[in-house]
């Protein structure tokens, strides 16, 4: 019987292929890297199956993408594809070999690859790679240069997948645990690197790059918790600044994970409710999947959240959140050290600016007695260097020339309680400086609850100025009010409109006077009659504006109001008076003429400021109600009174003075009369008899001669007259009355009495 023997040529094909896939093994066997073993297995292939070219696609399970890799230069350029697209993953996920005659015309190839490189695919065929039953990829060729693929090809193919699937596993293993391996390494220097971080806004710059990197995500954001403010916040790159991101702790995916304490894994964005997309609107960010993670401390609180978005190939995996939970707790620690770190830090710069800032200077001492610090302010009062006194003992700085200042320190350090010293003179620069020193002991409390002393702090006012303002002031006012002027600070300096009660007052027949006495004399005696005036002016709340030759000019009611300043001014008036007649007996008594005063009192609007020039100014008021007071003043002569005060200032009076009325006066310049008021409360029955039934007649002529009735009022003057023979005021208008009844006036006539000089 003949046996049957397979033809010698088919034979020794079949040899030489399994040679062939016997040295492929080999080759494979003996490759360090999988880049080696795949491009041996692709280059072994095309040859075999005479293809123009080929690829080698393996499966990454955390992305769900095949992948293959091709060379570029001198390094490896990965291609990525989801594992259930175009050709290859047709054949990954149905595990069928596949030949296309014409791939154009099959709705599985994707052209684009061909459109952007001009290459152009006339065939192609594919086969998947198993291992133990498990497809793990994909080996495509494409373009046979024999006009297309066969069966035979095809079952080449598959040989040689067969051939080195198991190596291809093995090595695509090793590369997955030496990735796992660097990363881990990487991990490792990442936290060991922040660790070393104590400025937040770079730590978190760092977290947030390393967490989009290990997730392959294309960006990440850290936030915080502030419990202060219930808010969310995070660091973020502003052009050349760092600027803050700030929400409510319960707003978004951010929020729902902190409140929650749960991981919220999202992988189409804008089909989840709890997603706002109002920033990718404002931005043109398109978000596809959210990854948000809580930070948990090791007391088990939450103090953020991690948030990465937009993983490459796909949706965040399982994998993807138990790594950035673990990755978040290994940091959670140093970004509560660098959060607190950087609260200090801001408490620091805030105390810091609050001292530069403070016009009172600030100097502490170390519990040795060293200067510690000292703030602007202090180096202007000391008018040094800060290294002519930072870190100098207080001995050093103090002991020459202030030696008192060591001598309250110690007080303070033994007794550790305040001290404080109000106006006290320092001598720095070889000047002596006012100040007021306010002395702590700076204290820490330590665990135990003991108290330990840290050092001494000092605080230095300077009031030089102030003082020298004060005494100044005082020249011109009552010290209290100088003192309230002084607190009240620049603005009541400034011009503005007030109601003040002025008053003037002037010396009757100075010319002749100071004729007699002679310029020394005259001197002396105007030094002697301003200080009494300006003492009775002052005692009053009255400020003295100034002195015009013989005549004194004051204010009441500025630059600091009272209620009765009317009353004030009247008060002043009668007690310059009777002032002048003290001193007039005083002056009597060696033999010296008595001196004559007429004063002049208006309430009105005036202007209140700092007038003058740059080179000199004064503190004054200016307005018709000024003008009015003086020219009262000056009326005193004609009506032989001593104080006169208009309407204006009487109807203000809060008190009860013993006053008439004598005239209804048309000022020159003005077209409204006023009533104007002989103030008579400095008088004594001696001086001024009967003084109510004197005034009565008075007030009964006076309306008499308003109406008309010249001869009534005539009467009653010299019934006044009668009462008070040194009361110049009735035969004034008895006269005044015939002059009226010989040149009557007319129709019109309402008792008005127009003034015809200044």
């Amino acid at each position: 019987m003949a046996t049957k023997t397979t033809p010698a040529p088919r034979l020794q094909k079949r040899f030489r292929e399994m040679e062939r896939l016997l040295d492929l093994s080999l080759k494979v066997a003996e490759a360090e890297k999988l880049d080696d073993v795949l491009r041996t297995i692709v280059a072994t292939a095309a040859t075999e199956t005479h293809s123009d070219r080929g690829s080698l696609f393996l499966n990454d399970e955390r992305t769900r993408e095949l992948y293959s890799r091709v060379a570029q230069g001198d390094r490896m350029r990965e291609i990525r594809i989801l594992n259930h697209e175009g050709i290859a993953g047709h054949v990954f996920t149905t595990g069928q070999p596949l030949i296309i005659a014409d791939p154009y015309r099959d709705a599985r190839f994707n052209s684009a690859v061909d459109q952007e490189t001009g290459y152009v695919t006339r065939n192609l065929m594919a086969t998947p790679i198993r291992v133990r039953g498990a497809i793990i990829g994909v080996l495509e060729m494409i373009n046979s240069n024999r006009g297309g693929f066969s069966a035979a090809d095809l079952s080449l193919l598959e040989a040689i997948t067969t051939q080195t699937a198991a190596t291809l596993a093995s090595m695509q293993l090793v590369e997955r645990m030496k990735d796992a391996r660097e990363q881990e390494m990487r991990f490792l220097n990442l936290v060991s690197d922040v660790t070393r971080e104590r400025d937040l806004g770079a730590m978190l710059a760092k977290v947030v790059g390393e967490a989009a990197r290990i997730l392959s995500a294309d960006r990440a954001t850290l936030f915080l918790h502030d419990e202060k403010r219930n808010e969310l916040f995070s660091r973020v790159a502003m052009g050349a600044s760092i600027g803050e991101i700030r929400m409510p702790d319960h707003v978004g995916i951010a929020g729902a994970v902190y409140t929650s304490g749960r991981s919220i894994n999202i992988p189409y964005a804008y089909a989840d409710l709890r997603f706002n997309p109002a920033f990718d609107k404002r931005t043109g960010y398109f978000t596809q999947s959210i990854l948000c993670v809580p930070i948990v401390n090791e007391a088990g609180r939450i103090i953020g959240v991690t948030q990465v978005l937009n993983k490459r190939g796909g949706p965040f995996t399982d994998e993807d959140e138990a790594r950035l939970r673990a990755f978040t707790a290994q940091l959670a620690i140093s970004l509560e050290n660098a959060r607190l770190f950087d609260d200090v830090q801001n408490v620091k710069n805030y105390n810091e600016s609050m001292l530069q800032s403070m016009s009172n200077g600030v100097v502490t001492l170390d519990e040795e007695g060293r200067i510690a610090t000292c703030n602007q302010a202090g180096l202007r009062i000391f008018r040094v260097q800060p290294d002519a006194i930072l870190m100098r003992t207080a001995v050093q700085f103090f002991g020459d020339s202030n030696p008192w200042v060591l001598d309250r320190i110690k007080v303070v350090d033994e007794t550790l309680e305040s001290d404080t010293l109000v106006d006290a003179d320092m001598i720095v620069g070889g000047e002596k400086v006012s100040v007021n020193l306010t002395l702590l002991p700076l204290m820490s409390q330590q665990a135990d609850g003991a108290r330990k002393r840290l050092g001494t702090l000092m605080m230095i006012e300077d009031i030089s100025s102030e003082k020298r303002m004060k005494s100044t002031m005082s020249r011109y006012m009552d010290p209290r009010v100088a003192a309230q002027l002084m607190a009240s600070g620049e603005e009541a300096l400034g011009g503005k409109s007030v109601t003040a009660t002025v008053l003037f007052c002037d010396i009757r027949s100075f010319t002749t006077l100071s004729e007699e006495l002679g310029p020394h004399r005259t001197v002396s005696l105007l030094n002697e009659y301003f200080s009494i005036m300006v003492e009775v002016i002052t005692k009053q709340g009255g400020m003295l504006d100034k002195f015009i030759g013989d005549a004194i000019m004051a204010a009441f009611g500025l630059p600091v109001a009272h209620d009765d300043d009317e009353d004030r001014a009247v008060r002043a008036a009668i007690g310059m008076v009777n002032a002048l007649m003290q001193w007039n007996t005083e002056r009597a008594a060696v033999g010296n003429a008595a001196v004559n005063i007429g004063i002049g009192l208006n309430t009105d609007n005036v202007v209140s400021g700092n007038i003058g020039s740059p080179r000199r100014m004064d503190y004054t008021i200016i307005g018709d109600g000024v003008n009015l007071a003086s020219r009262l003043e000056g009326a005193c002569k004609e009506y032989a009174a001593r104080i006169l005060i208009s309407e204006n200032t009487y109807k203000r009076l809060r008190g009860t003075y013993r006053a008439r009325e004598i005239d209804s006066v048309l000022v020159k310049g003005k077209h409204q009369p006023v009533a104007i008021y002989e103030v008579l409360d400095y008088h004594t029955p001696e001086t001024f008899p009967n003084m109510m039934e004197a005034v009565n007649y008075w007030n009964s002529g006076l309306s008499y001669y308003r109406h008309g009735d010249w001869e009534r009022a005539i009467r009653a003057f010299h019934e006044a007259a009668a009462i008070n023979a040194q009361d110049k005021l009735p035969p004034m208008y008895i006269e005044r009355c015939q002059r009226l009844i010989e040149n009557p006036p007319g129709e019109d006539w309402t008792g008005v009495w127009v003034m015809k000089t200044k």
